[in-house]
């Protein structure tokens, strides 16, 4: 379930990646040495079961890869790469609700969904953020790039999303 302060994100009607993400909120990485079979299972529905065969490996990228699957847009051709993502739709000079953020971090990247920011962070809903899918806040200043999923018709809300800035600002998403 939402936390309250995203609970609205029910009612939007598109984007269709946003929509999908938001179907797969609260699925949790297994601790230990075994494997939520859920997460798994998006490896082989996008066809990379042999390069990601534990939920250990970070798996933003593969959250995204599977959203994507499911809501009919292309995805990059190495999709567990988070940095990948950068290279993904069209380039947007600022997020808006539903694009995906391919940010920076220590030892690679981080791939989620915009649903809104504030002053210093934006409000992301992606995988493996602490280990499950479900919305974090991460600081604009590691912002790589801002992508669109194409589209033929953007739909009606897509649109910037101003948010409180409360909560904790995740560092580190691996």
């Amino acid at each position: 379930m939402l936390p309250a302060a995203y609970a609205w994100l029910v009612n939007e009607p598109g984007p269709k990646m946003l929509i999908e993400m938001l179907k797969i909120y609260g699925t949790l990485e297994t601790p230990g040495s075994r494997d939520n079979p859920t997460i798994l299972a998006w490896a082989k529905e996008i066809g990379v079961e042999k390069d990601y065969v534990h939920d250990s490996i970070p798996w933003c990228g593969l959250a995204m890869g599977v959203v994507a699957k499911r809501a009919g847009k292309e995805f990059p051709k190495t999709p567990l790469w988070a940095l990948s993502w950068a290279e993904f739709g069209t380039k947007q000079p600022h997020p808006m609700l539903g694009d995906v953020l391919v940010f920076k971090r220590d030892g690679g990247g981080h791939v989620t969904l915009y649903v809104g920011e504030d002053e210093s962070a934006y409000h992301c809903i992606g995988g493996n953020q602490s280990d499950q899918v479900n919305v974090t806040r991460i600081g604009k200043s590691r912002l790589y790039a801002a992508r669109r999923a194409p589209m033929t018709v953007p739909p009606a809300n897509l649109r910037v999303v101003h948010l409180s800035g409360s909560g904790k600002l995740s560092t580190n998403e691996a």
